[in-house]
């Protein structure tokens, strides 16, 4: 059976260029360069992934109009969210240029950085204001960027609006020296085990919280396993006692 063609006549199959992940534009702002895929830098890692550069980049601020989830360039979805949350912040006394640090568009998706001391404030807004009635935050995730410096943990939070159909993300960032951040529990009790977590893997201690204590790894763990600085370490072996040693210690075949 031939392979249907691409009417365009590029020689790819027809459907081949939608499924290629879209490129984020070379554009943004730099934090760093990663080489290889586990961190070994002393000529050790014999996984095949040694060889890999890539430029750690975070998107930049998006300009308007900011378009909606169907990747118009046009006033759409995500400039009435923006416009509706800018009123509300300034109903409730706070001035929006302060608290939203940055609104960014990223793959059709509505990012706000929102300054941490001003967290809880934004999310009861999200929440409770009839335009926007962000009811439901699906969790909080935590990232670590080593070399964003000054902010290098970060705490994004997803927001669905069963109202209106509508799905945002809020993104706060605190510094390795100071890595603490408001508890959006009382605003939204879901997050309690989610901030629970994120402390466990990224150490981000979430102020106001109930309880925050370890729910994965041991009370005694020495650490947070997802930061990127955490030593790699080996996978034990119950053979006579043998150990897989970390990709950064193995031996070099090459």
């Amino acid at each position: 059976m031939s392979e249907q063609k691409n009417p365009e006549g590029s020689g790819e199959p027809a459907g081949q260029e939608e499924a290629v992940p879209a490129q984020r534009e070379d554009t943004g702002e730099v934090i760093g360069t990663r080489r290889g895929m586990f961190g070994a830098n002393n000529g050790g890692d014999t996984t095949g992934y040694g060889g890999l550069v890539r430029t750690v980049r975070l998107p930049g601020a998006s300009s308007r109009p900011y378009g909606g989830p169907d990747g118009a360039d046009n006033y759409g979805e995500f400039d009435e969210i923006a416009d509706e949350l800018e009123g509300a912040l300034d109903e409730a006394g706070l001035v929006p240029e302060n608290v939203i640090e940055k609104t960014v568009v990223d793959r059709a998706e509505l990012t706000f950085h929102i300054e941490r001391g001003a967290l809880p404030a934004v999310a009861r807004i999200l929440r409770d204001d009839p335009a926007l009635r962000f009811e439901l935050c699906t969790g909080v995730s935590g990232v670590h960027f080593p070399g964003d410096t000054g902010r290098e943990l970060h705490a994004v939070y997803h927001l669905r609006s069963i109202t209106h159909n509508r799905l945002i993300r809020l993104e706060v960032g605190a510094p390795d020296a100071d890595p603490h951040l408001p508890s959006l529990v009382d605003v939204y009790p879901t997050n309690d085990w989610h901030e629970r977590e994120t402390y466990d893997f990224f150490g981000i201690v979430f102020d106001g919280h109930p309880a925050l204590t370890r729910i994965m790894m041991p009370d005694d763990w020495q650490g947070f396993p997802q930061r990127k600085d955490y030593p790699l370490g080996g996978i034990p072996v119950e053979y006579k006692g043998a150990q897989i040693p970390a990709p950064d210690q193995r031996r070099s075949y090459s």
